[in-house]
């Protein structure tokens, strides 16, 4: 079980990570959120995973993918997550 939780964390930091590299612009969040992004990212790819193959229907409409698509998931999630507090920010200034 630990083991399980250190690595989800690990693939959570790494996913997170390299989705903060691609995405372009300034994002200003901690390791803590990294860590998060990635998770929510692992998340976001194994359902696009179980739509888009239709695989794995016995673990959920929810479940972690891999490197991979935790990386797609957390740029996603990242895209989201900036249009949205790109639109607060403004709404704020006006």
């Amino acid at each position: 079980m630990l083991g399980l939780i250190i690595s989800i964390i690990v693939i959570g930091l790494i996913a997170g990570f390299i989705a903060r590299a691609v995405v372009p612009g300034k994002q200003h969040m901690s390791i803590l959120m990294t860590i998060v992004l990635g998770i929510v990212g692992s998340f976001i790819g194994g359902f696009l995973g179980f739509l888009i193959f239709g695989q794995d229907a016995a673990d959920g409409f929810f479940q972690p993918a891999g490197i991979i698509g935790s990386i797609i998931g957390a740029i996603i999630a990242l895209i989201v997550y900036t249009q949205v507090a790109g639109r607060s920010a403004s709404a704020r200034r006006r």
